[in-house]
């Protein structure tokens, strides 16, 4: 393994995007994306530039969005850097028959981009402007890595429309050095990414720091967050005081008082939306990647997450969550018991499809 391997945690989407782009521009060899979603925008505009010139310059492009997430992209969008030799796949186009809530319900949320067996972004970014001024999750890794992921994205990339999500090699646990890959495929059974969750909470010492932009847990990871706080854990869960979810955002509200009364601490972040989704615990020990913290990433998504101790990893994240949670306000629970009535209805309403939102 290479020695000379350097991170960067971004949290600003126009820092990362230029970065992103800049990194593309000097690519030689390949380029590989994969992600939920590519804005019709000025940013999916510059990426799909920026990939255009390189195709027409020899250099391997592949890119895998998910179908659902693509909105109105298609093959047309992406006219000229197919004639110049890109690839572009959508993930499980979803088809208007019997599969329409079962096969087509699961979407591929994993975010990456690769460059040149040698740069790795990972995180919480769509590529697009609908987010430019959200408070986001992105780490660039400079290093051997990068192998490693081109590998999982390769998997992904042949397995793009094949029904075969509980294949082995999907689910396979990936150790490069002291990091762990940690990938999740539909299944209710496994949630892979919600186990390893709950494994560190319980493996927690002193503090917990959670960032994310839907908060529905299930009850084991619930049980884990109170049971850590009542053991004296410092949790954190910090969220947006409004995500662009309402009906996920008046669903949550049903879990906070329990939270609140074991011991949970949660935040709501002002400034604009929080769409990173980060864990940190210890202040030591990091997960970062495409997972929100809720019933549907864990269920129904294809997900990644970086899990390891990187001292310099630890010391960004914890710098971001700081900043994080100067920028939020605590939860009132005063203000949450005698919330309108009609706020309870609507929890009540909506919580048999919390599986779905």
């Amino acid at each position: 393994m290479k020695t000379n391997e350097t991170y960067h945690l971004f949290d600003e989407p126009l820092q990362y995007y230029n970065e992103m782009i800049d990194d593309i521009d000097k690519a030689t060899n390949y380029i590989y994306i994969e992600t939920f979603r590519v804005g019709k925008d000025e940013i999916g505009d510059r990426f799909r530039r920026a990939l255009t010139k390189k195709a027409k310059e020899g250099v391997k492009v592949k890119i895998l969005i998910d179908y659902w997430g693509a909105g109105p992209i298609d093959d047309d969008y992406f006219k000229k850097l197919i004639k110049y030799g890109g690839k572009v796949r959508f993930f499980e186009k979803i088809k208007f028959n019997t599969d329409m809530f079962t096969r087509s319900h699961r979407r591929n949320h994993r975010k990456l981009l690769l460059i040149d067996d040698e740069i790795t972004y990972i995180g919480s970014s769509n590529l697009t402007g609908y987010n430019m001024n959200w408070r986001e999750s992105v780490l660039k890794m400079k290093g051997d890595i990068t192998v490693t992921f081109v590998k999982l994205f390769n998997q992904d990339y042949r397995g793009f429309n094949k029904y075969g999500f509980n294949s082995p090699y999907r689910t396979k646990l990936i150790k490069h050095g002291n990091f762990e890959i940690v990938r999740d495929v539909p299944s209710i059974t496994k949630k892979l990414i919600n186990n390893k969750f709950i494994k560190l909470i319980k493996a927690a010492k002193s503090v917990i720091t959670i960032e994310t932009p839907y908060f529905l847990p299930g009850f084991f990871l619930r049980k884990a967050l109170m049971d850590a706080a009542q053991r004296g854990v410092s949790v954190n869960i910090v969220l947006p005081k409004n995500s662009d979810v309402t009906l996920i955002d008046i669903l949550r509200n049903k879990y906070f008082g329990l939270l609140y009364k074991s011991g949970v601490n949660i935040l709501f972040y002002e400034l604009n939306n929080l769409h990173a989704k980060l864990m940190l615990v210890d202040k030591k020990i990091f997960a970062i990647g495409s997972s929100n913290f809720d019933y549907r990433s864990f269920r129904y998504m294809y997900e990644i997450m970086l899990v390891g101790d990187n001292k310099e990893i630890a010391r960004q994240v914890n710098s971001h969550v700081k900043t994080t949670i100067s920028d939020s306000q605590r939860f009132n629970y005063l203000n949450w018991k005698n919330r309108p009535l009609i706020n309870k209805f609507f929890e009540w309403i909506l919580l048999p499809f919390r599986h779905l939102l």
